[in-house]
């Protein structure tokens, strides 16, 4: 049936916030000042990419 207004707004949202943490993991990658920042910027992305498949996911039930 598709998503709710709330479940679009969560997704729109997300997506804004896979496109922000990319753009760092690319300059964390090009000037690596903290080693630790490239594995946490890349579990976040992995976080934010799981809530965006489980929100699609929701939408395909209703």
């Amino acid at each position: 049936m598709g998503l709710n207004r709330k479940q679009k707004k969560q997704l729109d949202v997300a997506r804004k916030k896979i496109n922000n943490l990319r753009q760092q993991l690319a300059g964390a990658k090009a000037q690596p000042d903290d080693p630790a920042d490239v594995p946490r910027l890349e579990g976040e992305i992995e976080q934010t990419l799981e809530l965006i498949r489980s929100l699609k996911k929701a939408g395909e039930k209703r």
